[in-house]
């Protein structure tokens, strides 16, 4: 009884008019953001290569590695970026590395065409929060009343048939339809990756697959809410107008309502703050170090490289204590600002997980690794490479590179010397996240979406069991 009533639901959705709309519209938003995600990755490799290549020209001519005194790191673009972008275009690409300071990013996407900005991208994230609960919205908001409008609901409990399977019979139908429509959309949206030159390894398969999970449980409980308050309501617009209630509420109010009080509850300094407080202390350790610097004894001796030597020393001791201080000043201060806004972003999620948007945005970003840690993961891995890069350039030129020194060159009549070779200078490579550890961290995002699908469908039993059919 359960497979006739689960083929007749089929059978109803694929003749009617609203799902060959919800169809092509669905296949049309996959497939242009799988092209646009396309074309945009390429266009980004293309810039990154050039920034690259711009940043390696900068160094010809250069005759002293002491004159190289910074190099510029590029954040480069992923493949799975483009269909869930996460944060990945707010925050910044570009970092110029000094082998001793502060590192900060800059040269967002967003900050760059403002227009993304305003009216965001079309990805699978926003095809998923937007269009596929609306979409079962609109097939479950009359699975229950709208049969009773109609009248079948009636004759069908009337032939002694199990308010149970009828129900399942429904969900199954209308899930397995969706389902196989969305994968179908998104296989053939899959195809134009190769075909526009864009590969993904096999890892990165898998964690598309892994979104499209995700995907498809929101949809699940989206569907099975859909039935629970259709069998709920006495009248087809009463269902939909509740359902949409609750989807602007879960989707476009909760997260942000979230984000607001996580805000009053822990007050994170402003990067502005920072910067004030680190240049007051800069320039009384300038100050300090000015007075040391007057102190100084020059040594009597004719030898001039002897002098300047000596000098060095001296200034590379005094420079030394001096960086020691300012670094351990501004690592108090960002850890300080990184653990109040890291408290922050745990309240806010706790709290926008109330929703399952906020789960089904979180677990999607996690896997294609633009999730809200993107930020601190380039900037971790920037830092790992200042020492790098120190250390190359302190042994290339034997003095504490990034300290206080002064050079003089003297014209000895010696040979000119060959320019640097800039490929010798260490590379920027940035490591993703391995699967298992963003497997393990969407686990209690789909751990959640999971729970979401077994209450509303518990809902929606219960409900149906207590519904009045006359």
């Amino acid at each position: 009884m359960l497979k006739t009533l689960v083929e007749k639901e089929i059978r109803e959705i694929l003749s009617s008019t609203k799902f060959i709309y919800t169809f092509i519209v669905c296949l049309v938003l996959i497939l242009l953001s799988f092209y646009s995600g396309a074309v945009n990755y390429k266009l980004n490799v293309t810039h990154w290569e050039a920034a690259n290549a711009e940043n390696l020209r900068s160094f010809e001519g250069i005759k002293e590695w002491y004159r190289v005194t910074e190099n510029r790191i590029f954040l480069p673009p992923q493949p799975l970026a483009t269909l869930v972008s996460g944060v990945s275009n707010d925050i910044g690409r570009t970092a110029n590395i000094e082998p001793s300071g502060e590192i900060v990013a800059d040269d967002s996407r967003y900050n760059e065409e403002p227009a993304y900005a305003y009216f965001r991208f079309i990805d699978l994230e926003f095809i998923f929060l937007v269009v596929l609960a609306l979409f079962a919205i609109m097939l479950g908001y009359d699975a229950i009343c709208g049969e009773k409008e109609k009248g079948p609901l009636k004759l069908c409990l009337s032939n002694a048939i199990p308010r149970t399977k009828f129900l399942l019979g429904k969900f199954i139908g209308s899930f397995a339809v969706l389902s196989v429509s969305l994968i179908v959309s998104i296989g053939l949206g899959s195809l134009l990756l190769p075909m526009l030159g864009v590969f993904l390894s096999s890892e990165e398969w898998l964690r598309l697959a892994l979104i499209v999970l995700a995907g498809l449980l929101y949809f699940g409980l989206f569907l099975a809410m859909s039935i629970m308050v259709s069998s709920m309501a006495q009248r087809t617009a009463t269902s939909f107008l509740i359902l949409l209630i609750i989807w602007i509420g879960s989707t476009l109010i909760l997260p942000r309502v979230a984000v607001l009080l996580s805000g009053r509850a822990v007050d994170v300094p402003t990067v502005d703050e920072l910067g004030y407080q680190k240049a007051m202390y800069g320039t009384e350790q300038w100050k300090e170090f000015m007075n040391t610097l007057g102190n100084y004894e020059a040594i009597d001796n004719d030898n001039m490289e002897e002098v300047m030597a000596n000098f060095n020393k001296f200034m590379d001791s005094i420079s030394i204590a001096r960086e020691d201080k300012m670094n351990l000043y501004r690592s108090r201060l960002n850890e300080q600002r990184y653990n109040a806004e890291l408290e922050r972003s745990q309240i806010a999620f706790a709290l926008a997980r109330i929703s399952p948007s906020a789960s089904l945005s979180l677990a999607t970003s996690t896997l294609a690794g633009t999730s809200p840690n993107l930020k601190d993961k380039f900037y971790q891995q920037a830092k790992n490479y200042q020492t790098s890069l120190k250390e190359f350039l302190s042994g290339k030129t034997g003095m504490n590179v990034g300290g206080g020194m002064m050079i003089i060159e003297l014209d000895d009549g010696s040979p000119e010397k060959d320019p640097i070779d800039p490929s010798e200078i260490p590379q920027f490579v940035y490591e993703t996240e391995s699967l298992s550890t963003s497997v393990k961290d969407t686990l209690p995002d789909f751990a959640l979406l999971i729970l979401f699908n077994c209450i509303f469908i518990s809902g929606a039993f219960i409900s149906f069991n207590r519904y009045d059919a006359r």
